[in-house]
């Protein structure tokens, strides 16, 4: 199986889950227990979180979650005022927003539409700001494109908002500005274990409590957190400081390999700029052939593991929304694909699958 499926998830790094194992194997104590072996488990975690932490901005505090879907409604839910948030969003952003818009407390929520690119019109957010939330992905999860997050940071903060940044996909590859609020990240997308994952709040922000109980993460996360998740996202994140250059220099040959071989007639969907300072992260590759059946072309080519969109939508039977957002008919976002690839992708293995891949998309037409 070839593995170009990197924005559903990477590979846990073979250091992460060796961090993970002692955990797992013989050290059990409960990291919020006083005697010796819960505080061993506690430095665990600690020792995690200063990891995690490395690649946020300062003057804050990693709140450790069960992901970062967890983080995301924390946030949403735990904050005040009007929301103003993006057509292009992950779905734990979208759905969350529309269940506060309704009901004891209803909130008012704007959900605003971008370019053609994939990035918003900051003159169209600066109008639409008021006191209270803007939420942003950093790097989108479908298309790739990087938002302008210092400049909304800039304008929530002038309109009296909060900025909270979903860094799920850019967190150790794009640069979180410092101007952020809240930043919600997840262990699993940068070769961690499943199950863990952060909220980032900045000191001095207030956050009412999502989760009622014992209170263990201090700024009001109730649960009983787990050493072993804790370490393997420690040790990714300290890989991902560790390797940004090798990663990142990884990841433009990996691009420019994967364009170059797929040929004539297909279309890259969103901006197409590479960089921690331009528009678009360069492991995700979402590209459309007209009249493509992606059905059939997944259904030819079962030992590669690439999407047609979010798998969290996966089995919906919906279309992108992200590729809808930017313009794209229906039978236009039907007939796209995404590839995602980073560390532990060879380039043979690249080139082979995507060649695979143009070829069963020719064989599409007589």
């Amino acid at each position: 199986m070839t593995y170009l499926d990197y924005q559903a998830t990477t590979p846990l790094a073979p250091e992460a889950l060796a961090a993970m194992l002692p955990w797992l194997e013989s050290q059990h104590a409960n990291p919020h227990s006083a005697h010796r072996e819960g505080r061993r488990a506690r430095a665990a975690v600690e020792t995690a979180r200063d990891q995690v932490a490395a690649l946020l901005p300062s003057g804050g505090r990693v709140a450790f979650t069960s992901g970062a879907t967890e983080a995301l409604n924390w946030a949403i839910k735990g904050s005040t005022g009007a929301i103003v948030t993006l057509s292009t969003e992950h779905a734990a952003v979208l759905d969350t927003v529309a269940a506060v818009r309704t009901g004891p407390g209803a909130r008012d929520v704007s959900v605003l539409p971008v370019r053609a690119d994939g990035r918003i019109d900051l003159d169209v957010a600066r109008r639409a700001i008021r006191p209270g939330l803007v939420a942003a992905m950093l790097v989108n999860n479908e298309i790739g494109v990087i938002q302008p997050i210092a400049a909304l940071a800039d304008a929530a903060h002038d309109a009296g908002a909060l900025l909270l940044c979903d860094a799920v996909q850019g967190y150790g590859r794009v640069a979180i500005p410092d101007a952020v609020d809240l930043v919600a990240i997840s262990a699993h997308k940068i070769h961690g274990p499943k199950g863990v994952g952060a909220l980032w709040i900045r000191d001095g922000v207030d956050l009412a409590p999502l989760l009622h109980g014992g209170g263990q993460e201090t700024p009001g996360r109730s649960g009983t957190l787990s050493p072993a998740l804790c370490a393997g996202f420690g040790m990714a994140a300290r890989l991902m400081v560790d390797r940004r250059d090798a990663d990142a220099a990884h990841v433009e040959r990996l691009w420019t390999l994967a364009v170059e071989r797929l040929g004539p007639g297909w279309m890259i969907n969103g901006a197409t700029g590479g960089g921690a300072v331009a528009n678009r992260y360069h492991g995700n590759l979402n590209v459309r052939r007209d009249g493509l059946d992606v059905n059939r072309l997944m259904s030819d080519l079962r030992d590669i593991a690439f999407s047609a969109g979010s798998a969290c939508a996966s089995g919906s039977g919906r279309s992108s929304h992200v590729l809808r957002a930017i313009g794209l008919s229906e039978t236009q976002a039907r007939s796209s694909i995404r590839l995602g690839f980073g560390r532990y992708t060879g380039e043979a293995e690249l080139r082979d699958a995507v060649d695979a891949i143009a070829a069963a998309a020719r064989t599409q037409w007589p």
